[in-house]
């Protein structure tokens, strides 16, 4: 397998297995966000007052791009999280409404939906999502089966967070749509781990990170909305942009891309990420990495003699999750697993189970791998 380990500014010392939770930036990357950094610091008040709305401009058209969809229906935000308090707070949600949901979802915005929920009476219903999963027909005809007259809106991952688990959004958004409720997708494990065009995935609101698997700096992601559904969206906070002198000609842009005075160079980096992915046939290299992957899982069941939960490999790309037995202290394991083998990867529990997650990037190779399976062999 080719290995860009020489590309990435992670600590040659540390088999680094958890890409997933906060990615890695390419030197070449973070030298372009660096540049942007000090090009503001040159010269702010032109910068920021001057050149923003150009610059941003310039980097969304590039993000449009990578997207499938027009650069005037995404706009920038710090990550996942912050796009779906965008959606989450600015929807008409109260008493006798449900929001679906699965019970694979990131602790972060699930919490979102249960404080709000709280607030203001609607209900926040997760839905099972069983484990071993069988089919991508049964698990959207068994989700579904949770929509009721008042399911207004349904919220789910593309690529779930605890589980590494790939969901057929596609259709669940499909489905959805003839049924009149709002989807809202958490993607903050698409972008840069498998080919994303989101005229296809046709969900109303889209939330991704750019910072994990397209590896551009920390604090870039995206929120794209539909044209038809952008007028339901309130500015998270207000700023310039609202009731803008200078309006762009798209009240999704004025309202929630001026934030004050902020650095942006994280997002004006994105189109070097994009760039870098390019430059290395990204493609080949995410298929290296999910044949390794699949390696490891084998490996781990070994160990472990517990089966994984997908019925073939096409259910995960470059993360997965694998169960670990009932009685492992999962914050220990994880601790020492560091301190002893200097690995580090999430061990975590969900749903009352234990579970091991492997995020695989460009910068791993198989002496990461088997630094963690000589860990667990000892340890479990």
């Amino acid at each position: 397998m080719r290995n860009l380990k020489e590309h990435f500014l992670l600590d040659p010392q540390i088999a680094y297995l958890n890409h997933g939770s906060f990615g890695a930036t390419p030197e070449p990357v973070f030298r372009e966000y660096q540049r942007w950094q000090r090009e503001l610091e040159l010269q702010p008040a032109e910068f920021l007052g001057r050149r923003h709305n150009g610059l941003m401009q310039a980097a969304r058209a590039a993000l449009g791009g990578f997207l499938d969809v027009r650069a005037e229906d995404v706009v920038f935000t710090q990550n996942v999280t912050v796009a779906i308090n965008i959606v989450a707070r600015s929807l008409n949600l109260g008493p006798g409404d449900e929001v679906l949901t699965s019970d694979h979802e990131y602790g972060a915005c699930d919490r979102t939906w249960r404080f709000l929920a709280a607030k203001r009476g609607f209900a926040y219903v997760a839905r099972p999502v069983r484990v071993p999963l069988t089919s991508p027909e049964h698990l959207v005809e068994d989700f579904m089966q949770g929509v009721t007259a008042r399911t207004r809106v349904i919220f789910i991952s593309h690529i779930t967070s605890p589980t590494g688990v790939k969901f057929p959004v596609d259709e669940i958004c499909r489905r959805a749509r003839l049924a009149g409720v709002l989807t809202i997708i958490d993607g903050a494990h698409a972008p840069g781990q498998i080919l994303l065009d989101l005229t296809s995935v046709a969900a109303d609101f889209y939330g991704g990170n750019l910072h994990k698997w397209l590896c551009a700096p920390k604090g870039a992601g995206f929120l794209y909305a539909r044209p038809e559904v952008q007028h339901l969206l309130e500015p998270l906070v207000v700023s310039w942009g609202y009731q803008s002198d200078t309006p762009s000609g798209s009240t999704f842009i004025d309202h929630h891309e001026w934030w004050g005075t902020r650095d942006i160079a994280a997002f004006l980096a994105v189109p070097a990420a994009i760039d870098f992915q390019k430059q290395h046939d990204w493609a080949a290299i995410t298929a290296e990495c999910h044949a390794m992957l699949k390696e490891a899982l084998d490996g781990i069941v070994d160990i472990t003699g517990m089966p994984i939960y997908y019925p073939d490999d096409s259910w995960y790309v470059q993360m997965a999750s694998a169960p670990l037995p009932p009685a492992v202290d999962v914050a220990k394991l994880q601790t020492r697993l560091y301190d002893e083998y200097r690995v580090e990867v999430p061990v975590h529990a969900w749903n009352e189970r234990r579970l091991i997650r492997l995020s695989l990037q460009a910068y791993n190779d198989r002496q990461d791998v088997d630094r963690l399976l000589l860990g667990l062999r000892h340890l479990i």
